[in-house]
């Protein structure tokens, strides 16, 4: 596709994941700073996202919004980058997309406001515990290299970015598994690059 991206984003944000993305794939793309506060909930941006959250890409007249949901769009719409696996192999990519978005974000959410399932409640409950998650990242991080087939995916973008924030932020186990693998996933070009441009943006504010 020719259409240029549009990412709407805040520096401090998960935006920095599809700006890693976005690196990653290599083609031209515009940054729309987006502040927190009025301007998230303006009806300019409302526009394009009835939530008023960020981030949000357009490309084209294709509006997408939701992190996991950008990166699987980015990876099919730029394929010549290589971030998805073939269609008839993707049972374990799309399993990680997911299992980050819903479960495990669910976890670590619970963690960090202090709460706890009851075990009479916990099989209701569409996910694990935060022990039940760890256990079943290391196990599939160490069946690696990584963790949906032999090449990098969107799928390790999003899971490194949620384990580095989550270690240091959220009480995710710091296991060596997980250290190691941010290590080695984060230790790409692209990350730099985008790293560096929403550093500079935090330490001279566009939004």
């Amino acid at each position: 596709m020719s259409a240029e991206v549009t990412l709407y984003t805040h520096p401090r944000s998960r935006g920095r994941m599809v700006r890693w993305m976005l690196e990653e794939i290599g083609q031209p793309y515009k940054t729309e700073w987006v502040a927190y506060g009025p301007q998230m909930k303006s009806p300019e941006f409302l526009s394009i996202n009835p939530v008023g959250k960020i981030p949000a890409i357009r490309h084209g007249s294709t509006v997408v919004t939701e992190t996991p949901a950008i990166l699987a769009y980015l990876a099919d719409a730029f394929p010549d980058a290589g971030l998805a696996p073939p269609l008839n192999d993707r049972g374990a990519y799309y399993r990680w997309l997911f299992f980050v978005s819903g479960p495990m974000e669910a976890a670590v959410v619970n963690n960090v406001c202090g709460f706890s399932v009851p075990d009479d409640k916990r099989a209701m409950m569409g996910y694990g515990n935060m022990a039940v998650m760890h256990d079943a990242i290391e196990a599939a991080i160490k069946a690696g290299p990584y963790i949906a087939g032999s090449t990098f995916t969107a799928a390790d973008l999003y899971l490194a970015s949620h384990l580095s924030f989550e270690m240091n932020m959220c009480g995710v186990e710091k296991r060596p598994a997980f250290k190691d693998y941010v290590a080695r996933m984060t230790d790409r070009d692209a990350f730099r690059r985008a790293t560096a441009i929403d550093n500079t943006a935090i330490e001279k504010p566009t939004a």
